[in-house]
Order: structure tokens, then sequence, then C-alpha cells
């Protein structure tokens, strides 16, 4: 055995190390519950700013669908003025002239209504346009929901694969230290160079660098942990097994093109750009209104006053705008071949999607294999350079660079096993099937349709359904 070179070598580390996390990990769970992925999901689900920001997204697309449907009630309007004529009037009567003053105030109020009758079908084509909106944007809320939870996936999977990284770092740095303190123990008595020492001295420099390098990288980790799930990370429960999924990837493929939320939401973008071309064509056709009106008139400081009220049918039609209602339908057709390319390219996506991330995973399965054969390999390179170096065949420098090798294959295999998580979740978003439902996380979701069946119709801030809408607005705001 080479001078400098002491027994306690990096397999008894990683020995050492795997034990203290397992008792580690079994005193906190009896004293504490620890946290596992689907509470991070959970957390990141109920924390995300950005599912806010979609779902008030989706509250206006519903309240367009009301504003829509109002056009298709009756619309009564009060008017009321008050005016004042001054000044002087002068009038001619067989060629003579009398000028009087003016002094009249008078008031004026007045009720409108009117109801549309018939237009084409342009307003109800508009709200059916509104509608197909509305579904459009939920399916983008289900696409946001899928990034927002596959963020957290990885924010858990690093955090726990970094804390691990760092122990190990930690415990190579103790060991390189001590063997360091030994290494110039027998350099003081003569028994090693000054070369010896120098070595173990920058192995150790190597174990700091190495160690400020990872503490920085989880710290960076915890960060976007916090930011994702809304709360630091406790004690980290290992994973659970990997999600579930069709092996074949042309399966997946067909099915994602038929199920996933950015199909679904650019076939319902195109649903609403094909009703604005045909509620575009019939602004060209007359509307029919029934109207009615009430009014009063009085003269201030006068006993003249009117009551006056009419009812009818008033019938409207264009027959030149300047060109301005068939711009409109060329526009909406530009449009609709618009969403047309849109669908067009998002089937693409999804499918190179799906492909991408089958072929991904694949990746990460056979990187965590060579992971696990280079611990076998490296394990083995080390016991031999270690048996070497008793019989002076080795220098301590070749037991230093074995020992890292070992960590190092044990670094890799942690980010390996973490990218296949990561990996296994990404193939469920590229299918449209990493959602709350979908892994039935046990959480209140969010649900599109209440805030849309009570709004569709429009209802005054004075009816029982106004007031709810109000009520979910004002504890919307509270949150």
């Amino acid at each position: 055995m080479p001078a400098g070179y002491t027994k306690r070598t990096m397999g008894d580390v990683i020995r050492r190390v795997a034990f203290s996390l397992s008792m580690a990990t079994a005193v906190a769970a009896s004293s504490t519950q620890a946290e596992t992925l689907a509470d991070a999901l959970v957390g990141a689900y109920q924390n995300s700013g950005l599912l806010d920001q979609n779902r008030a997204l989706l509250r206006a697309a519903d309240e367009d669908v009301a504003t829509a449907a109002s056009v298709l009630k009756p619309i009564v309007e009060y008017t009321a003025s008050i005016t004042q004529d001054f000044g002087e009037r002068r009038t001619t009567v067989g060629g003579i002239g009398n000028t009087s003053s003016v002094d009249l105030a008078q008031f004026d109020a007045g009720l409108v209504a009117s109801l549309l009758l018939y237009d084409g079908g342009a307003a109800r084509l508009n709200r059916e346009a509104a509608k197909e909106t509305v579904l459009a944007t939920r399916q983008q809320l289900i696409s946001v929901e899928q990034q927002v939870l596959i963020r957290a996936v990885t924010a858990y999977m690093t955090v726990f694969a970094l804390r691990d990284s760092v122990d190990l770092r930690e415990n190579s740095l103790r060991l390189l230290q001590e063997e360091l303190r030994a290494a110039e123990d027998r350099f003081e008595v003569g028994e090693v160079t000054r070369t010896d020492v120098a070595q173990a001295e920058a192995s150790v420099a190597q174990a700091r660098s190495d160690l400020a390098t990872a503490q920085g990288d989880l710290q960076q980790a915890i960060e976007e942990y916090v930011n994702v799930v809304g709360r630091q990370p406790g004690t980290l429960a290992p994973p659970p097994n990997l999600p579930r999924f069709d092996p074949n990837v042309e399966n997946a493929r067909v099915r994602a093109l038929q199920s996933h939320p950015d199909i679904l939401g650019a076939q319902h973008s195109v649903a609403a750009a094909e009703l604005n071309i045909l509620r575009a064509e019939a602004t060209l056709n007359p509307t029919v209104s029934a109207i009615g009106s009430l009014g009063v008139t009085e003269d201030l400081g006068a006993n003249n006053y009117s009551n006056v009220g009419r009812i009818g049918v008033e019938l409207r039609g264009p027959i030149y705008q300047g060109g301005a209602l068939s711009s409109g339908i060329r526009r909406a057709i530009a449009l609709r071949d618009q969403e047309l390319g849109s669908l067009y390219e998002v089937r693409k996506g999804i499918s190179q999607d799906v492909g991408n991330a089958y072929a991904a995973l694949a990746a990460r399965r056979a990187s965590l294999t060579a992971s696990q054969e280079r611990i076998r390999a490296a394990g083995i390179a080390f016991r031999g350079v270690r048996e070497e170096a008793t019989l002076g065949a080795r220098t301590t420098l070749d037991v230093l660079d074995a020992e890292q090798d070992l960590l190092d294959a044990e670094t890799a295999k942690l980010a390996d096993e973490a990218n296949l998580y990561v990996a296994a979740y990404a193939v469920l978003q590229a299918t449209g099937r990493l959602t709350v439902s979908d892994l039935n996380l046990g959480v209140q979701t969010y649900d599109p349709v209440a805030y849309y069946n009570l709004a569709k119709d429009a209802p005054t801030a004075q009816s029982e359904q106004g007031r709810q809408l109000d009520r979910i607005l004002r504890s919307l705001q509270k949150n």
C-alpha cells in the first residue's frame, strides 16, 4: 500500500451515505410526514398564478357569450334632459318685423325599448362563435395545467437528486481531508514525498469546488421549487413508481392527435372562425326590430306639456357602406384560413412531441442503465486499483482518481434517475394526460362549467344568478 493512502475508501463513503440517508429517512418519517411528489403537484396546482391568469381569461370568454346573448333580448333605455333656451327671435309678418325675447326652460324624459326580430342570424351566429371560443379557451387552460405540473415534477426531482448529490460530495470531501491530514503526517516523518501531499491537496480543492457547485445548484433548485410549489421543500419522499402509459409510440401518437388539449382547442378555434364567416355574411341581410318609446315634455314655468307614446316595427338594411361589409367577409375568411394553418401546425407539433418524448424516455432509460453499469465497473476498478496499490503497483493519485470515478458515477446515476422521471411525465404531457384528474391527485379542481352556466344567459346584477356571480368574483379576489 502506498504511503499516504488510508483504508477508508469511496466505496465505504457511498455505503455510509446510503445507510445514513436511509436512517435519516426513517427518523424523519417517524417524526413528520415526508412530502411526496403528489403533494408537490397539488401545491403547484393550487399555487399557480399562471393557472389563475388563464382561469380569468376563461371567465372573460364566458362573458363574451353573455354579451352576444344579450343582443337577442329586449333593450330598454331611458333619457332625460333639462334645457334652457335664451336669446331673441325675430318674425316678419306683412313686411312688419317683430322682435321678441326667448326665455324657455324645458324638461324632457322618455323610455325607449327595442327588440331584435330578425337579422339574418347574425346575432345567433355571433353567440355560437363565442361558445366555440369558450371551448377553445377551456382546452388552453388544460394545456397550461400540464405545463404547471411538468414544471413541478422537474422541480421536485431536481431537489431530490441534488440533495443526495450534495450529501455524497460532503462525505467525499471529509474523506479526502482525512487522507490529506494522513499524507501531511507521513510527510513530516519522511514516509511520503511532497508530491503525495500536493496530490491530496489538489483532490481536496477539487472536492471543495464540486461541493460548492452542487450546493449552488441545489439552492437554485430550491428557489425554483418554492416558485412552483409555493413553499420550501421539506423532507422529500422517494418518488413513486413511474406513471403508466401506452408503451407503443404510434398508439400514443394516434390518441394524442385525437384528444390532446392543443388539438381540441385548435379545432374549436377553427369552428369559431367558420361561424364568424357566416356571421359576416349575415350582416348583408336587413334587420327587423320592434321599437317603442314613451316621452314626456314639460315647459318649466308654463302650463305646456306633452305625453307621447310610440310603437312600431323598424326595417333597416345596408345599401352602400364603402365596401366595409365585403371587406369584413374577406377578413373573416382570412382568419379562418389562419386557424386552419394553426391547426395543421398543432397536429404536426403534437406528433413530433410524442415522438420526441418517447425517444427521450428511451434515452433516459438507456442512460440510467449505463450509469448503473458504470457504477459496477467503477467499483470493480476501484477495488482493483486499491489492491494494486497495496502491492506498490499503483500510486496514491491512481487511487484518488479511481475514487473520483466512482463518485462521479454515483452522482450521474442520481441525475439519470431524476431525468428518467421527468421524461416519463413528459410522455404524459405530450399525449395530453398530465392533468390533476388523470393523475388522481385527490384535490378539488377548478370547474370551468360552473361560472359559464351562471353567466351564459347574461343575468342582471339584481338577479339571483347575478348575485352568485358577484359572490364568486369576490371570493376569487380574496384568494
